[in-house]
């Protein structure tokens, strides 16, 4: 797999889950790749420095999809994204802010705190090139406040998503200790297969979930530049008056 990114030659590699070896991290540089990697801790964000990385995703506890927690199964901070930006930005790499940002509006405040740039996700999966399927996009669609959750049960590791029937058994309290991911993961797939529909599905999303919008993702990212623009603005506007 490292060989088949190097002959890429991408222009960025990101990490989740931790940080790959020093070997590989030396291959990928000499390939010319900016390195990136996701911190949920302040911890984590160190360790991503000290490897010699240049860049840090800051992934608030509000991010869909997987955690990039070093270990799982160690202490999790649940910093929200503001908190957790706000505990990186001295350590003297541009960070960028991940984790329930929705809209161009959101994106400024995180740019005028002092993140280097912005990383969505969930607000994407409705447009139509994104990979969803019908069911995943139904969903999303009607997706209310507190519909998504944290949980173990559709991969092994902690993950956010909107809450199905097999997430609702993760959380009973007879619910088995599972197995490390990727066994759970490729369980859960091969039942959702089976059942279809979404009680067994992974459809990942952060807690802003019900705010997606439907568009096409260019003009998607044209609204987010318009409403970037508006909010720098509105904030000039508010330090003249000062």
């Amino acid at each position: 797999m490292l060989g088949a990114v190097l002959e890429a030659r991408p222009a960025v590699v990101s990490f989740h889950f931790g940080l790959p070896s020093a070997d590989r991290i030396t291959a990928l540089r000499d390939s010319g790749a900016t390195l990136a990697a996701t911190a949920t801790s302040r911890a984590e964000a160190l360790a991503i420095r000290t490897a010699g990385l240049d860049l840090i995703v800051a992934q608030g506890y509000e991010a869909g999809g997987h955690r990039g927690i070093f270990d799982p199964d160690g202490p999790d901070a649940q910093q929200t994204t503001q908190a957790l930006l706000h505990d990186l930005l001295d350590l003297g790499l541009p960070v960028i802010a991940a984790g329930g940002i929705m809209d161009g509006h959101e994106a400024a405040r995180f740019l005028a705190a002092g993140a280097a740039a912005v990383q969505m996700g969930t607000a994407f999966v409705a447009c139509p090139e994104a990979a969803a399927n019908d069911a995943y996009r139904a969903r999303l669609g009607s997706a209310k406040p507190g519909d998504t959750v944290m949980t173990r049960a559709i991969s092994g590791r902690p993950a956010r998503g909107i809450a199905n029937r097999l997430t609702e058994l993760g959380r009973k309290a007879a619910a088995p200790t599972l197995p490390d991911y990727p066994i759970v993961y490729d369980a859960s797939k091969r039942l959702h297969a089976l059942a279809g529909g979404s009680d067994y599905a992974a459809q990942w999303a952060g807690t802003g979930a019900f705010r997606a919008r439907a568009m096409p993702a260019a003009e998607l990212v044209a609204l987010l530049d318009r409403e970037i623009r508006a909010s720098f603005k509105g904030l000039d506007a508010c330090h003249k008056a000062e």
